[in-house]
Formats: structure tokens, C-alpha cells, sequence
């Protein structure tokens, strides 16, 4: 490769760094032209699955900031760059390599910081971005219900109060007096 298709290429791998939300490296040995095809073609638009040349990625990742990443650029390598839920992308790379046991991930990167094998399965045991905030939306719903309940509620409760009130007074004048009546009714007729 030519220094000047060299230099080319650590400027793509650098800009797809710049651009993506993370990124997942594999190893792709024994997988054939067509399974990568179809792998592919299972990320979607949410991940570019390209094949890069260690030395170049190692330059790119350090032109971004990337420590910690020569340890990952071993081997034949491919980049999974994501550019939408990172979730979502881990899932489908650890889906492809369950069914597709040539494909290894050998770790990532998720907001500058360089994750392991481990941590990349980790992330794509998560729940996707659209199930958590279902979730959070469904937990705000019930806490906003139960404040309305308890709200509607309220008057009710007073509304009761005050017959069973009305009630007792029918019967005993002195409750609305607070219980004093008969003692004033007993200082009257002292007086008299």
C-alpha cells in the first residue's frame, strides 16, 4: 500500500471513529465472504462493518484519543463502527458469533474508554435504548396515577367525613360545639 493510500485510509478509520457512538473489533478469520456479507447486511444502518489493517487503526485510534487499544489489534481485524444504539449493534455482533462461531469479539470502545470481550457481551446482555425508556415512561405513568388517585381522593374522603359528621350532629348537637355544650348549658342553669 502506498504511503499516500495509507495516509487515505488512517483518515477514514479516523473520521469513523470521530463519528460513531462506539466501536467493537473482531476477528473475522475462517468467516467466508458471504457470512460477512450477510453479518453485514444484520447491523444495518446502524453499524459499518469494515476490515482495517492493525498498524492503520492503531494510528487512528491514538489520533482520536483511543488508549489502551493496541492489545485489541491482533490478528485479522474488522471494526464495527456503530453509529446509532450501540446496545442493539452489540446484540446483533454477539448473535452473528454464537451462530457463526468463527467470528471472535475481541473487545470495543464506548465513549473514549476500551472495553474487553467481556464488557462488550455485558453491553449486549443491556436492554435496547427504546425497551429502558418504555420502562422509565411506564414508572413515571404509575407514580403520576397513584399521585392522582391519591389527589382525587381527597375530596372524597372530606365529603364523607363531613356527612358522617352531619350525621353524629343530628343526633348530638354538642359535637359541633367541640363536646361544650352540656357544659354550658350546666353553667347557665348554675347561674340561674
Amino acid at each position: 500500500m502506498a504511503r499516500a493510500d495509507k495516509q487515505a485510509a488512517v483518515v477514514e478509520i479516523t473520521d469513523e471513529f470521530s463519528a460513531s457512538n462506539g466501536a467493537v473489533l473482531t476477528e473475522y478469520r475462517g468467516l467466508t465472504v458471504a457470512e460477512l456479507k450477510n453479518l453485514r447486511r444484520s447491523l444495518g444502518e446502524n453499524a459499518n462493518y469494515a476490515v482495517v489493517k492493525n498498524t492503520l487503526a492503531k494510528i487512528a485510534a491514538k489520533n482520536v484519543g483511543i488508549e489502551g487499544f493496541d492489545d485489541l489489534l491482533a490478528g485479522p481485524t474488522a471494526i464495527a463502527f456503530i453509529k446509532g444504539d450501540v446496545v442493539e449493534t452489540a446484540k446483533g455482533l454477539r448473535d452473528f458469533a454464537k451462530a457463526n462461531p468463527n467470528l471472535v469479539i475481541k473487545g470495543g470502545v464506548y465513549e473514549g474508554k476500551t472495553l474487553s470481550a467481556a464488557e462488550v457481551a455485558k453491553l449486549a446482555d443491556l436492554e435496547s435504548r427504546e425497551v429502558l425508556l418504555a420502562k422509565v415512561a411506564g414508572g413515571i405513568n404509575a407514580a403520576l396515577s397513584s399521585a392522582l388517585f391519591v389527589v382525587n381522593a381527597l375530596p372524597s374522603k372530606a365529603a364523607q367525613l363531613a356527612a358522617a359528621l352531619q350525621e353524629k350532629a343530628a343526633s348530638d348537637p354538642s359535637i359541633l360545639a367541640g363536646g361544650a355544650a352540656p357544659a354550658v348549658a350546666a353553667e347557665e342553669t348554675v347561674e340561674a
